[in-house]
């Protein structure tokens, strides 16, 4: 019997399928690296602060009453650190000038560590009866919701990534199958079915999707670790946070494999949707 005739892509053709398909793969890598990065970072940034609180006294006259809280709770209290004038007058010089008179306005401030979480809502009720109680988790959520709306974009850009992929692998396949319109009708003159045809396509994609997912994957993965080095360079609150631990390096390694499964699928999809309709 003779072996049915097995088409390809043209040079050109199989080309600009891997050079797009790299470039769609090093976006997707980025977007996901970036976005679980962030969300290390997020993560890492509120267990570090979420037992921690400060204490400001703004009336001199409660002072005694806050500190003696403060000592009858000694043991729900992991570290209590008393902020003295002069230094919160150091911290606020760049930004406030006439030290002597800063002095009048400044409150009388303890930064706290409790040993758990029931134990700073017990204590924090307490103390805000005469003084105010701000956990550092509340004070940075501004940090943290920037955080999470970044991981937002990555995961949006990472959407619409995959998105172009499927859209242009049935192009691709369907653009494909016009030029090879004359291999198709002889395919199917010699009994192949649509599922040998759509096998064929598949393997000629999937070849083109494997090398091009590799190449996307190895340019993304120096272009994180420059990102997370700058990030930990700046030593800069969420930014210092910011990694990607071994399931995080994982999840990316999969990333390149599951677009690799993802274009043969639509491969498949679009070349049996022109088959029967044909």
């Amino acid at each position: 019997m003779k072996k049915p005739i097995v088409f390809s892509l043209v040079h050109e053709q199989s080309m600009f399928m891997t050079a797009i398909m790299s470039l769609l793969t090093f976006l997707s890598v980025l977007a996901l690296g970036v976005a679980l990065s962030i969300g290390t970072g997020v993560m890492r940034w509120n267990s570090q602060w979420e037992l921690f609180a400060t204490v400001q006294v703004m009336d001199s006259g409660k002072s005694a009453a806050t500190r003696k809280i403060i000592a009858d709770n000694a043991d729900k209290i992991d570290q209590a650190t008393e902020i003295t004038t002069e230094q919160m007058t150091e911290l606020m010089s760049p930004w406030i000038s006439g030290g002597g008179v800063l002095k009048n306005y400044l409150p009388q401030m303890w930064e706290i560590r409790f040993k758990s979480k029931s134990d700073m809502d017990a204590v924090g009720e307490q103390l805000s009866k005469n003084a105010r109680f701000l956990t550092h988790a509340t004070a940075l959520k501004t940090s943290t919701r920037a955080g999470w709306q970044m991981i937002l974009m990555s995961s949006l850009i990472l959407t619409l990534t995959l998105g172009a992929i499927g859209l242009c692998i049935s192009y691709i396949a369907r653009n494909i199958a016009l030029l090879h319109r004359r291999e198709l009708e002889i395919l199917n003159q010699i009994g192949a079915s649509d599922n040998f045809v759509a096998h064929q396509m598949q393997i000629i994609v999937g070849k083109i999707c494997i090398i091009a997912a590799g190449i996307g994957f190895l340019a993304a993965a120096p272009v994180l670790l420059l990102i997370l080095s700058a990030a930990h360079s700046a030593r800069v609150g969420l930014m210092a946070m910011m990694g990607l631990s071994g399931m995080g390096w994982l999840t990316l390694l999969l990333l390149p494999v599951a677009i690799v499964v993802f274009s043969i699928w639509i491969t498949r999809r679009t070349t049996l949707k022109i088959l029967q309709n044909t």
